[in-house]
C-alpha cells in the first residue's frame, strides 16, 4: 500500500522538475544569440536615428537584402560550395597529417625528438608567407588552396595529439600493465579514451583555423568562393557586400564547429567534468 500512495506523489514531483529541464536544453543555445541580436539591433536603431549613415557600416538590414540577392541571382550557393569544398578537403588532410605525427611524438620519444623540434620551427611560418611557395609548387588552382589549408588544420591537431598522449597519467597506464594489456588494448582502452577529450578541442581549434587559412586561400588568384567575394566587395567599394561575406563565414563556422560538438558527444558522455554538467 505505501509504494502505491508514494508512486503518484513521485510523478507528480517529477513532472514539473522535467519541464525546466527540458526547456533549458533548448534556452541555453538560444542565449548565444541575444548578444549577436542585440548589436545588430542597435546599430540598426543607430542608423535609423541619423546617428550614423551607415555607407562604410551598413545596417544589418541592408547587409541581409544583399545575401537575399546574392542567393537569389545563384552566386551565395555557387561560392558557398567552393569555399566549404576547400575547407572539407584541407580540414581532412590536415586532420589525418596531424593525427598521425601528432600520435607517433607523443607515443615515440625518439620521434618526438626529431620530428618535434621541425614542427615547431614550421609552425612560427606566418599563413601568408606560404602563398608564393605554394603558388610556384603547386600553381594557382585548387591543389594550392587546399594546401595552405591543410598546413593551417595540421599544427594544432599535431600539437593537441601529441600533448595529450604526453599528458595521459602515468598511474592508469600502470594499472593497464598490471592487468597486462596488450599495446592495442592499452591503446584501445587507456590511451584513447585519455586522449578524445583534448584531440576534440584540437578538432575545433585546427577547423577554426581552416576557415581562416581559406580567406588567405583565395585570394590567390580565385574566381569563386566567400574569399572572392570579400575581394570583389573591396574593388567595387560594396561594404555591405563584405559585411554579407563575414557574416556568412561566422554562420558556417559556427555550424560547422557545433558538428563536431555533436558527434563528439556520444563519445564523451563518461566525462565527469564540471563543464560537462553545463559549468555554474
Amino acid at each position: 500500500m505505501a509504494m502505491t500512495v508514494d508512486l503518484p506523489a513521485l510523478e507528480q514531483t517529477a513532472g514539473p522538475a522535467a519541464t525546466p529541464a527540458r526547456w533549458s536544453r533548448y534556452a541555453r543555445p538560444a542565449l548565444g544569440l541575444v548578444l549577436p541580436v542585440a548589436l545588430a539591433v542597435g546599430w540598426e536603431l543607430a542608423v535609423f536615428l541619423g546617428y550614423s549613415n551607415g555607407r562604410l557600416v551598413p545596417p544589418p538590414s541592408k547587409v541581409f537584402a544583399t545575401i537575399v540577392e546574392l542567393a537569389r541571382s545563384g552566386e551565395l550557393s555557387r561560392h558557398i560550395l567552393a569555399t566549404m569544398w576547400r575547407v572539407g578537403a584541407g580540414f581532412a588532410l590536415g586532420v589525418v597529417a596531424g593525427t598521425i605525427l601528432g600520435a607517433i611524438s607523443g607515443y615515440w620519444g625518439l620521434a618526438r625528438r626529431l620530428l618535434d623540434p621541425t614542427v615547431q620551427a614550421l609552425r612560427a611560418i606566418p599563413s601568408i608567407a606560404w602563398v608564393p611557395l605554394f603558388i610556384l609548387w603547386l600553381g594557382i588552382f585548387e591543389t594550392s588552396k587546399v594546401a595552405l589549408i591543410a598546413v593551417g588544420v595540421f599544427f594544432p591537431v599535431y600539437l593537441g595529439v601529441m600533448g595529450a598522449i604526453l599528458s595521459v597519467d602515468r598511474k592508469i597506464v600502470e594499472v593497464g600493465r598490471v592487468f597486462r594489456l596488450s599495446g592495442f588494448a592499452m591503446i584501445r582502452r587507456i590511451l584513447l579514451p585519455a586522449v578524445l577529450p583534448a584531440y576534440v578541442v584540437s578538432l575545433r581549434v585546427g577547423l577554426g583555423l581552416g576557415w581562416m587559412f581559406v580567406v588567405a586561400a583565395e585570394f590567390m588568384g580565385a574566381s569563386e568562393g566567400l574569399g572572392y567575394l570579400l575581394i570583389d566587395g573591396q574593388q567595387l567599394g560594396k561594404p555591405a557586400q563584405i559585411l554579407a561575406a563575414i557574416v556568412i563565414f561566422a554562420i558556417l563556422g559556427k555550424t560547422t564547429d557545433w558538428l563536431i560538438e555533436i558527434a563528439a558527444a556520444p563519445l564523451l558522455r563518461w566525462q565527469d567534468a564540471f563543464g560537462a554538467r553545463g559549468g555554474a
